[in-house]
């Protein structure tokens, strides 16, 4: 079965560029199946600010044949020992919602899913471009819902020019999680992520879109000087 991660580190603004335009593909990298390198977004961020496309703040979030593999890459290649020197999650696949082609293959759900227990959800999506404004409308108040929400330890979205967006939250617990999807939580103006899902519905903003939920494995390093992200 797939391991999957999802990293974070501080680079030179070169690293992160040349990971957008050429991400490591399994042809160099023995046991990478996918991977999607993305600069960090701050959630919530002003659409014209620096803080929406960081160029010294890169993601990666990938599918690997097995945990040797992730050692392999982490150790032996220039992306991956850049890589190594912040923060990334180890985790195993639990459910997939939408589609997108890279990861298609995955099942809709495997095995049981305890409510009580820490949850990892990545959200990846290919922008239709003449949808960017209804989308940032309707985007905008769940950005701020989840980045506010205390039931994320850690709650950030990256991108890649000029179609690709991601989010990446980790949760206390998967019922925290659902209670934010479906407008239950005791926050302020609790139904804006179910709200911008109906108006999904209505007029789609992406050719491709996926949830993907997952359990996670280990996390290694730090992320701006913080440790423990996942809990316990």
């Amino acid at each position: 079965m797939a391991v999957f991660t999802f990293h974070l580190a501080r680079t030179q603004i070169r690293t992160t560029a040349m990971a957008l335009c050429r991400p490591p593909h399994g042809q160099q990298v023995p046991g990478l199946q996918h991977a999607e390198c993305l600069a960090m977004m701050t959630l919530g961020a002003p659409i014209v600010s620096p803080a929406r496309m960081q160029l010294r703040h890169l993601a990666m979030f990938a599918a690997w044949e097995s945990q040797a593999a992730i050692d392999g890459f982490l150790d032996c290649t220039k992306l991956g020992r850049a890589l190594a020197q912040g923060w990334h999650v180890r985790m195993a696949f639990q459910r997939r919602w939408g589609h997108v082609r890279e990861f298609g293959g995955l099942a809709e759900s495997v095995g049981e899913q305890n409510p009580s227990a820490p949850v990892v959800a990545v959200t990846l999506a290919r922008m239709k471009l003449p949808q960017v404004p209804r989308f940032i409308r309707w985007g905008k108040p769940v950005e701020e819902l989840v980045r506010d929400h205390p039931g994320t330890t850690l709650a950030l979205a990256a991108m890649r020019l000029p179609r690709t967006v991601s989010t990446f939250t980790v949760w206390n617990s998967l019922q925290e999680m659902l209670n934010m999807v479906h407008g239950h939580s005791s926050v302020p103006r609790p139904g804006r992520h179910a709200d911008a899902m109906v108006e999904r519905q209505r007029k789609d903003f992406h050719f491709e879109f996926t949830t993907l939920r997952f359990r996670p494995i280990a996390e290694y390093g730090n992320w701006e000087g913080r440790t423990q992200i996942v809990p316990a």
